[in-house]
């Protein structure tokens, strides 16, 4: 009986080591992403992260404890071939798992949870992202931790199991239910009303630390547990309270002249919306960013509607389709267009146009499928999809698919044929080029990201000097937008609001006149501010408003956590940790937190009814 007690101590005990390494591998692995570490970093991290460390040693040693429960009644000398295929078996995913979010989180910024899911099922175009070097590093690094984990538990742990039926089988049995018992504290999180959460490691104003304290099993556990409750996260106030505090956010109007709401000279222009892939306004002159990358879209500006205080709401592309398309904010714990079900009951700016005899077409380089694009842009009322199956094997040189020079073409080609007698028409294009691990055929700068991006604006600099030809020019609104910004420069945190300024600008014959609009507002916006000047009633967009003539401010969400701003500055919540992260200014920081807790609330309170 002591033995058994003391094999799943020691075996408890044994997967602490498994996970404390991952702390200095992750630190120093995205060394990049902070400031100089200290030993003291590095010990603080452990100590903190033992918290979820235990909770996931805890549950691992949950099949190992039934197993000498058995082991007590029966003949276990089988149980030792069991426990060998449990520990390879856990020890493939501890190290899946971690191998994969220790490169992930330079991308995104947070440390694993249910998002990957979601991008597995298109693994083509998930490792489209990983340079080839990185795909090489992780999958050796993976092997290698996958060998040392099995044989530290194979040989030092389980020699010390005895799996001989116990001569006194009800105490032994009792024993070993009672150690059960105890287990279930760490499983728990404690003895206090607070369960096991990703937050109970976080202990420093350093957001990176923090992460880095995360034990991703956990993270990952944790994230999918929550995936489908939503109308019961971030329940922060009672419905009336919710419900004015939302209404007073996007049901306030300025008082502006009429005339000076006008930005176009038709309410029916053909469309053309370019949705530039990762286009932070940090690399853009005319709104605050690097003076040279895009002297295209820097040249352009002088001749359209610039939005120049612009924030995206979310961090990715599938967010992003769905801040822009249908004025939907994004979620900081999952993503909409992972549920096809609830995504195809969202309003759209096609589906308003479709009722007004336009007809919607979508473009895209890449893999239409990824992510469910597919069906959601059938579901928002497109009704033709071009992607990469529809370009030769020879013109998809991108990871990704077709590159921006070759889908430009392509598009211009599209626009050429049409007929100004035929339906007006919105056609929607997702560049793709200025996409993680930035291969083009361009060489302007040697930081691969600028580079990209200085591609994609070359690409779209030809496209709109031929289309100026054309006869399509003289009603075209075309609308440059991007889905999201990016980490640059690339101390800027992945959090801040500086990752999140974007630019659009409107252009073409059907612009009233050239002007700059600083107000600030999301993507989100384009929807109500849009359909606005189109007279086509914009009510159903809950959570768009006319950037025009509705009091300005911006929200966007992060991984499990959201920002706030307005004239009085910005404030970023951590959701994890119940607390700021960031702010510019804590004497408004309750109201701003207030308004920022109660639309968060009206969102998911929304998702969950969809």
């Amino acid at each position: 009986m002591k033995k058994r007690i003391l094999f799943l101590i020691l075996l408890f005990l044994a997967w602490l080591p498994v996970f404390i390494i991952q702390k200095p591998w992750f630190l120093f692995y995205n060394r990049s992403m902070t400031e100089a570490l200290s030993a003291a970093d590095y010990f603080q991290v452990i100590w903190h992260g033992l918290k979820l460390d235990l909770t996931v040693a805890g549950y691992l040693t949950v099949l190992p404890l039934l197993l000498v429960l058995v082991s007590v009644w029966y003949n276990g000398s089988w149980l030792r071939k069991v426990l060998k295929g449990y520990f390879i078996t856990v020890a493939l995913i501890i190290a899946a798992i971690f191998v994969a979010d220790v490169a992930l989180y330079a991308f995104w910024g947070f440390r694993m949870d249910a998002t990957v899911f979601f991008y597995l099922k298109s693994p083509g175009d998930a490792l489209a992202s990983v340079p080839a070097g990185l795909f090489l590093v992780q999958t050796i690094s993976f092997l290698v931790y996958v060998y040392l984990i099995y044989k530290y538990l194979t040989k030092l742990i389980l020699p010390l199991a005895d799996f001989t039926p116990a001569r006194n089988r009800w105490l032994a049995s009792l024993s070993v239910l009672v150690l059960g018992g105890l287990m279930f504290i760490p499983i728990r999180g404690g003895v206090t009303t607070s369960t096991a959460n990703v937050g109970m490691v976080y202990y420093s104003n350093n957001t990176f630390l923090n992460h880095s304290a995360i034990n991703p099993c956990f993270s990952l556990l944790a994230s999918v547990s929550k995936q489908q409750d939503f109308a019961e996260q971030f329940n922060f106030f009672p419905e009336e309270k919710r419900e004015k505090i939302f209404n007073d956010r996007y049901g306030q109007q300025k008082e502006i002249a009429p005339d000076t709401c006008r930005l176009l000279t038709t309410n029916r222009p053909d469309i053309l919306i370019v949705i530039l892939e990762s286009f932070s306004a940090n690399t853009i002159a005319v709104t605050g960013g690097e003076a040279d990358v895009t002297p295209h879209i820097n040249e352009l500006s002088q001749e359209g509607i610039l939005f120049d205080n612009l924030y995206a709401n979310s961090f990715r592309t599938d967010r992003g389709l769905v801040s822009v398309l249908n004025g939907y904010l994004a979620q900081p714990t999952t993503s909409i267009m992972k549920y096809p079900a609830k995504s195809q009951t969202l309003p759209s700016i096609a589906h308003s146009l479709n009722t007004q005899g336009y007809t919607c077409d979508m473009l895209y380089g890449g893999d239409i499928n990824f992510t469910n694009m597919q069906s959601y842009f059938y579901n928002s009322g497109y009704t033709a999809i071009t992607s990469d199956k529809d370009f030769p094997i020879s013109e998809r040189l991108n990871k990704w698919g077709a590159n921006d020079n070759v889908t430009f073409n392509y598009l211009y080609e599209a626009i050429k044929q049409r007929n100004a007698d035929t339906n007006p028409w919105m056609t929607t294009f997702l560049t793709l080029s200025s996409h993680e691990p930035f291969e083009v055929p361009y060489h302007r700068f040697q930081h691969p990201y600028l580079n990209s991006v200085a591609f994609t604006d070359s690409c779209l600099g030809a496209f709109v000097s031929k289309v100026k030809e054309l006869p399509v020019w003289k009603n075209l609104l075309l609308i440059l937008i991007a889905d999201h910004g990016f980490r640059y420069p690339d101390k800027i945190k992945d959090f801040e609001p500086l990752r999140y300024h974007i630019p659009m600008l409107w252009l073409g014959g059907a612009i009233k006149e050239p002007r700059v609009i600083s107000t600030l507002c999301n993507q989100t916006d384009l929807a109500a501010t849009l359909l606005n000047q189109l007279d086509i009633p914009h009510e159903e967009f809950r959570f768009s408003k006319n950037i025009l003539t509705h009091e300005p401010f911006a929200f966007y969400t992060f991984g499990n956590g959201f920002a706030y701003i307005d004239s009085t500055g910005y404030s970023v919540y951590d959701n994890e940790s119940n607390r700021v992260i960031q702010e510019s200014d804590a004497r408004q920081r309750e109201q701003r937190l207030e308004k920022g807790k109660a639309i968060l609330q009206t969102l998911y309170d929304d998702l969950g009814r969809r």
